[in-house]
């Protein structure tokens, strides 16, 4: 794989199309050191951004939690990401809108801060191994928790809230699983290191977690909605532990996962059932009827 800062054309960066490799910013800037930074990860399907305006809504949404004004509109920003689609001739990637307070000011306040925009973009497959896909991810249950909603910003794509995700995601995959679920202040199950669960009981009813402690991803929505199309009921609780052992389906979801089925979480484990294939199958479709 070639390494991101090695690739070539153009970025989008603070309204200027710029040379891939000149896109840089200095070392002793704010969003490096103080993680005041704000980012999205959006999905390209045969050219097109999917659910672009929602993906921009909460972009802006989280900027304005973090105390950043954005020097742009949301048509700016849609517009811009649909310019460097095109300039970079994507067909079927990702789009990485970022926003971070530059190098004015080295310290904690950061009010004298410029505000940098920029966006990438590349072509790019299946998040976790297609053949993973197809078998079902394992995962393993990291020490690490998502954080009480009233110590951080929880409800933000913040670039420090990943910070224990990437921990988490780190020990999983030493200790041979694909990913890691977290659970959340109070011991209940959350999410994944980057994507929403739910599961699959006997009678053909999901559980999915109430987001109120991590983000409510856009995906997470689209497949609930999926879901109820099919007549399918959803149950959004908290959902403890020890509960796993009874369900017979487990399945992540997220822009860059999509619809991913679980194979095992430590040692309970699930069937690819033709429930999940189905909901994947039909997000597959959505995604490329838009």
């Amino acid at each position: 794989m070639i390494p991101y800062d090695k690739r070539s054309g153009k970025i989008w960066y603070n309204n200027e199309l710029v040379d891939w490799a000149d896109a840089k910013i200095h070392i002793l800037n704010h969003g490096l050191h103080y993680a005041s930074c704000v980012f999205e990860g959006e999905r390209v399907y045969d050219s097109k951004i999917f659910k672009l305006e929602e993906h921009t809504s909460r972009l802006f949404y989280s900027a304005k939690r973090m105390g950043i004004t954005i020097p742009y509109s949301e048509k700016d920003i849609n517009k811009a990401s649909n310019e460097i689609i095109s300039v970079q001739k994507i067909e079927n990637g990702y789009v990485r809108p970022m926003i971070w307070r530059g190098s004015e000011m080295m310290a904690i306040s950061a009010q004298q801060t410029k505000i940098h925009v920029a966006i990438a973009t590349w072509e790019w497959g299946s998040y976790f191994d297609p053949k993973l896909k197809i078998n079902g991810i394992r995962l393993n249950i990291s020490n690490w928790r998502r954080p009480a909603p009233n110590t951080i910003p929880w409800d933000t794509k913040a670039s420090g809230l990943y910070m224990i995700c990437t921990l988490s995601k780190h020990e999983a995959e030493q200790q041979g699983y694909t990913d890691s679920l977290m659970l959340d202040h109070a011991g209940n199950v959350a999410e994944a290191t980057g994507a929403n669960i739910f599961f699959k009981d006997k009678n053909n009813e999901l559980h999915t977690p109430i987001p109120d402690s991590f983000l409510d991803g856009i995906t997470r929505r689209t497949v609930i909605d999926i879901a109820k199309s099919k007549g399918i009921k959803i149950h959004e609780r908290k959902i403890k532990p020890e509960e796993l052992k009874d369900f017979v389906g487990c399945f992540l979801t997220g822009t860059a996962a999509e619809v991913t089925p679980v194979s095992c979480i430590a040692d309970n484990e699930f069937k690819v059932c033709e429930t999940i294939i189905d909901l994947n199958e039909s997000y597959q479709a959505l995604v490329r009827s838009n």
